[in-house]
């Protein structure tokens, strides 16, 4: 039988190595993903993913339960994340999903090459907040909630962030779909 997030966390913060184990386990992918996309790079993925995972054991006296784990952990990688790029003045662009271009023909590869670098622009134009709710709405799927947790802000602010991203992400990617606003 599975143990349940908030047992585990129960048992983590009475100190309990194993039962953070799992919970890094549980979550350990998709803080990658999610750091992945936001700074672009492997290498930073990965020490976002462990400095996420040392101050949420470091801090796990302070995890309060008014959001599930996985969304308090989601703040503190996309903190970390953002503080990375901050100290970096946006030198990279952020990670899509990347198109295999040998299984399409040339000329799909080669607009869909087009397209994805027209996206990758865009959204590095994004501010860090639009980025970060598109990236959590988009790609990882989170509820708009969730997205108001990791990013601090309420739910009409989350929604808010959403729409400004996905507007401007429209109005930069027209010249290349064509598509009328």
């Amino acid at each position: 039988m599975q143990e349940t997030e908030s047992a585990a966390v129960a048992r983590a913060r009475d100190g309990d190595g194993e039962a953070f184990r799992l919970l890094v386990e549980r979550s350990s992918r998709s803080v990658f993903r999610l750091a992945f996309r936001l700074t672009g790079n492997e290498q930073d993925a990965e020490d976002v993913v462990q400095e996420t995972f040392l101050r949420a054991y470091r801090q796990i006296g302070k995890y309060d339960g008014r959001a599930s784990f996985h969304t308090w952990v989601y703040r503190i990688a996309a903190n970390l994340a953002l503080d990375l790029l901050r100290s970096r003045k946006r030198t990279t662009e952020p990670a899509l999903e990347t198109i295999r271009s040998d299984e399409m023909p040339a000329d799909r590869a080669a607009y869909a090459r087009q397209l994805q670098q027209h996206l990758a622009r865009a959204m590095n134009d994004l501010s860090e907040q639009e980025r970060t709710a598109f990236v959590l709405r988009h790609f990882e799927g989170l509820s708009i909630r969730e997205i108001g947790g990791v990013l601090g802000v309420g739910e009409s602010a989350a929604k808010h962030s959403i729409f400004r991203a996905v507007g401007k992400l429209r109005l930069a990617l027209e010249p290349v779909m064509g598509v009328a606003r």
